[in-house]
């Protein structure tokens, strides 16, 4: 028997992009549009009356921006919320703020020719509203951030020569942001990709920056790969480990989508399976679809430790479920259990755990 289709509300205050994201959505079976709204007010009687699987919410608003708005739904009723947002400076900073407030994903409108814009980005927009349904939404009384609570490094600890490298996408700005904020400054180097647009990644490793015990920066070609340091793959361009004589440096470059993407987890696995080999540990993060699956079992295939997000904490369990299925994940674990196993594995020499 099949499933009954994702029921979606739609909150706008451009007529023309309700218009476009309804005929847009209607194409698909397996979505239903079951109303529009042009304000949050509206949405907040229309939420009450239709009880939607699914809301797409605008930024920018009047009487009520979608950010204030978004508090409210987190706080008093908890479901999945799509941002419509800008691709702008001011569009990104509202974007990984909603993000981290609790939305689950983000569809990013385009600066110029609106309506055939948006036309290009259907498959994604409807395959993000499918993945918004199937995810696990907490409240978030208040939006407000838990309290830090960083790691110690365990005696033995040694992180100059492994170097971690992490891939995530939907559900990626809050794990990513709960894995690297409890990290002592001595951790290991760590590489990032995460499925994020330009203006966004620049805009997501400085939120992250201000906020960890170690520097997070966008990554650029040919900087030295040092510990302590994280470096964000920057949106439309590949991230990849590199060696310069003794060191390990970024490579930055190419925008072929590979495995769906660009910036792609896969690029950036096997680029630290073939330089790192047993000195990496491999670790993938809540997301839709299998981008990094592949990459990922090379890691392990070359000796690297291999650990995946386990279901129950995954926003989408899509990434690390592929990578689970394949052979790629050597451990399971929860994301708040990930940190620790990170220092864990490096308190040997070349990044190998002492085993219990």
């Amino acid at each position: 028997m099949a499933s009954n289709p994702v029921r979606v509300l739609i909150v706008d205050d451009s007529a023309l992009i309700r218009k476009m994201l309804t005929e847009m959505l209607s194409r698909d079976p397996d979505i239903e549009v079951i109303g529009t709204a042009q304000d949050p007010y509206v949405a907040r009687e229309k939420i009450k009356s239709l009880n939607p699987d699914v809301i797409t919410l605008d930024i920018e608003m009047p009487k009520m921006d979608g950010i204030e708005f978004l508090k409210k739904i987190m706080k008093l009723r908890p479901m999945p919320v799509l941002m419509v947002s800008s691709l702008t400076q001011q569009g990104a900073d509202a974007t990984l703020h909603a993000l981290e407030i609790g939305a689950v994903d983000y569809v990013a409108k385009p600066t110029q020719d609106l309506q055939h814009g948006l036309a290009e980005k259907c498959e994604e927009i409807t395959s993000k509203v499918k993945a918004a349904a199937a995810a696990r939404v907490q409240s978030r009384p208040g939006g407000k951030p838990a309290r830090i609570q960083r790691l110690s490094s365990a005696p033995g600890y040694r992180s100059t020569e492994t170097v971690v490298a992490i891939g995530a996408s939907t559900g990626g700005v809050e794990a990513l942001t709960n894995v690297l904020t409890v990290l002592p400054p001595d951790s290991p180097a760590i590489l990032v990709t995460q499925h994020m647009p330009a203006s966004f990644t620049r805009s997501f490793a400085r939120r992250l920056d201000g906020i960890c015990a170690i520097n997070v920066t966008e990554a650029r070609d040919g900087v030295r790969v040092l510990p302590g340091h994280a470096y964000l793959a920057p949106g439309d361009q590949h991230l990849q480990l590199s060696r310069s004589g003794a060191n390990y440096t970024c490579r930055i470059g190419g925008q072929e989508r590979v495995s769906g993407h660009c910036p792609s987890v896969d690029v950036l696995f096997r680029s630290v399976a073939d330089c790192a080999g047993n000195n990496a540990i491999g670790v993938i993060l809540t997301g839709m679809g299998k981008d990094g699956a592949k990459g990922l079992l090379a890691m392990r295939q070359a000796g690297a430790r291999t650990l995946g997000q386990n279901e129950a904490s995954s926003v989408v369990y899509g990434m690390p479920r592929v990578a689970q299925e394949i052979g790629a994940v050597e451990e399971q674990l929860s994301l708040s259990q990930i940190p620790r196993r990170i220092l864990d594995i490096c308190v040997s020499e070349k990044g190998k755990a002492i085993r219990v």
